[in-house]
């Protein structure tokens, strides 16, 4: 069972804005990149086309900018579980910079992402439990993990 993955990567250009720094924009789309990852180093993927897949619409959202990062920087995405719920999981993520002589934390992040199923007949989202498949492949961080 997974509760915490790590992802890293290099800033791109057209993520900066006029004054060179990353848009906020971003930070969400790095957290974002970094849930994906986690899917797939479990051997699933966030989107499934099929008509009876569970999908993962964002609930809740949120980001504390602390830091600058600039084009080139290096960025490392963690992603701890802080919870698993029935029909949800909430993710904390840490951004930190890398480039530096001592890695420097620029952000930190939270995602709540509900469990639902398209309903065929009418077409709504319906909040279900996440798949026995899927929920025995992720487990919440351990408390000291998260308080770090």
């Amino acid at each position: 069972m997974a509760c915490k993955f790590t992802v890293t990567r290099r800033v791109e250009f057209p993520e900066t804005d006029l004054s060179g720094a990353v848009h906020f924009a971003n930070f969400y789309r790095y957290m974002e990149l970094a849930e994906h990852a986690f899917f797939r180093s479990l051997g699933l993927s966030i989107h499934d086309p099929a008509p009876e897949a569970v999908k993962w619409p964002r609930v809740r959202v949120s980001c504390d900018i602390s830091g600058r990062l600039e084009f080139e920087d290096e960025i490392e995405i963690q992603l701890l579980v802080r919870e698993r719920r029935a029909r949800s999981i909430v993710y904390d993520f840490t951004l930190r910079k890398l480039n530096r002589q001592t890695p420097s934390e620029v952000a930190r992040g939270s995602f709540a992402v509900a469990c639902v199923r398209k309903d065929a007949a009418t077409g709504a989202m319906r909040s279900v439990p996440i798949p026995e498949s899927i929920a025995r492949l992720i487990e919440p961080a351990p408390t000291e993990l998260l308080a770090s």
